[in-house]
């Protein structure tokens, strides 16, 4: 079992910004694929952003486009998700997601490890 341990969540008013950061005790290099997916309440864990850490390529849902950004630190060994422009839809519980065994980086059915989550809320 990989621990991953997520921060960096809170409550911030629409159109603010926030940054979450998902550190893995050394793993996440070792790991092809680095991820965030969230979940609202009643509603299905979602992929939201991922990056492959070999040559850094990243994909992210529609839905933040232009206004997520995930990244690789490697000073601190995580994998951050800077969040602008949030919008009341972006309210969610907010997970890491490590070591992808599959060919689709926002499934959330191809990935081996997962944090507990960290809580973003989006409202004024």
């Amino acid at each position: 079992q990989v621990p991953l341990v997520e921060s960096g969540g809170g409550s911030v008013q629409p159109g603010g910004s926030l940054r979450l950061s998902c550190a893995a005790s050394g793993y996440t290099y070792s790991s092809n694929c680095m991820a965030w997916f969230r979940q609202a309440p009643g509603e299905e864990r979602e992929g939201v952003a991922a990056i492959y850490t070999g040559d850094g390529t990243t994909h992210y849902a529609d839905s933040v486009k232009g206004r997520f950004t995930i990244s690789l630190d490697s000073a601190k060994n995580t994998v951050d998700l800077q969040m602008n422009s949030l919008k009341p839809e972006d309210t969610a519980m907010y997970y890491c997601a490590a070591d992808l065994h599959g060919a689709w980086p926002l499934n959330r059915y191809e990935y081996n490890y997962w944090g507990q989550g960290t809580q973003v809320t989006v409202s004024s």
